[in-house]
């Protein structure tokens, strides 16, 4: 069955389609099929592990809306390491006493799309009386959030606020104390301040100096670059058609889990800006960016990557729209979603390209941007995940 999928796929391509999607994964499976590997040692890709802890109260509404901005590009940022990574990210969103909330956590996942989504429904409000609940935040990002054990995988944390913590409340455990617990895990702790408050500075800055990170500030604004492009629109309407060229398989209860998926990408093509869907779909052609595309269960690249035999999955664990189909109509569907998903890859790709052209000239036509938001960032990623074996040869995406 296997054999006969990629034959179909080779002869749409013989016809004229683009090459066959994707092309490493169907050359694989072809040697697959003539004689299994022997002794060959699989390459692991690095890891980095981000978590961003960030003040939600009234007063960094401006940061709020450039992290719902920015998280894309920060993402590609970090995918464009040699060798490329697995990239998971997590958020830690607080306030303090008697807000709505205290903190609210995302665990670590490479599904950025459904922490995109939580992160989309963040307000500013609450807080008010000058520090915030930052040990308790920081305290849950080390000790809750599901870092790896893995002594060679990029571990860090961006905390984000204006206002120093509680060192008042007797109950809490104090930032000293929980970054001493980071430092034992290998996690660094960078810190960035937005405004000027000189008590936020100095507490910031001890932070980043107890766990070996850096110290950065901005404006209350977050200074991140916000260019528009005449890109944007296009790259928008072709990630949502890449997205339509999923189907999802498997158990009732991992399709709930696909079902959330699905929901979490719907609800940022319907409400996230233009430019944030644009940064999203460079992401998701990228190494790194293809575990968030396709999430877990997805039956293309699963067939076509040789993981799973059409013939062994049980009808019931279809797509719903495969269920009533012959098994030649079932190959034939497959070869075709492949090829128009390559194609789709591959324009978003090559409109990639020209829309960082279009903003690298517009960066350097405003004399850089190594002010920004966006360039602290890399800057600390570019040094630290260093440190890790990690190369980043080009600067930040935007």
């Amino acid at each position: 069955m296997k054999s006969l999928i990629i034959a179909t796929a080779l002869a749409v391509l013989t016809a004229g389609a683009v090459a066959f999607y994707p092309a490493l994964n169907t050359v694989a499976t072809v040697r697959h099929s003539i004689a299994p590997p022997v002794n060959i040692v699989p390459f692991t890709r690095p890891k980095i592990e981000v978590v961003f802890v960030l003040d939600t109260t009234s007063s960094m509404s401006g940061m709020i809306e450039a992290a719902k901005e920015k998280i894309w590009s920060i993402a590609s940022t970090m995918a464009s390491a040699q060798p490329a990574p697995e990239i998971k990210i997590g958020l830690v969103a607080f306030r303090d006493r008697g807000d709505r909330y205290v903190t609210q956590v995302i665990d670590l996942s490479e599904d950025l799309d459904s922490m995109y989504a939580t992160l989309m429904d963040f307000r500013a409000e609450g807080g008010g009386d000058g520090p915030e609940s930052v040990n308790q935040a920081l305290h849950e990002a080390v000790q809750t959030i599901s870092w790896s054990q893995d002594p060679d995988s990029y571990q860090v944390i961006f905390l984000v606020g204006d206002a120093p913590p509680h060192m008042d409340y007797q109950d809490d455990v104090k930032y000293p104390e929980t970054l001493a617990a980071a430092r034992m895990k290998g996690i660094v702790v960078n810190t960035i301040q937005c405004g000027d408050n000189p008590a936020t500075r100095r507490q910031w800055t001890q932070i980043a100096q107890l766990s070996q990170g850096r110290y950065f500030n901005v404006a209350q604004s977050g200074d991140a670059v916000a260019i528009s492009t005449p890109y944007d629109l296009e790259l928008a309407k072709l990630s949502e058609a890449l997205d339509d060229t999923r189907l999802y398989y498997g158990t009732e209860e991992e399709k709930v889990a696909q079902d959330r998926k699905l929901a979490a990408t719907a609800k940022l093509h319907a409400e996230a800006s233009v430019e944030s869907r644009a940064r999203r779909a460079s992401y998701n052609t990228s190494v790194a960016g293809t575990a968030n595309f396709l999430g877990n269960g997805e039956l293309i690249d699963d067939i076509i990557g040789g993981r799973v035999d059409l013939s062994e999955i049980d009808a019931d664990a279809l797509p719903a729209s495969m269920r009533s189909l012959s098994a030649p109509e079932q190959q034939a569907l497959i070869a075709d979603v492949a090829v128009k998903r390559d194609a789709l890859q591959r324009q978003i790709k090559d409109l990639a390209k020209e829309r960082e052209s279009y903003i690298a000239e517009k960066v350097e036509e405003a004399g850089g941007a190594e002010d920004s938001l966006d360039y602290k960032i890399f800057s600390a990623v570019r040094d630290q995940a260093g440190k890790k074996g990690l190369v980043y040869e080009n600067g930040p995406s935007y």
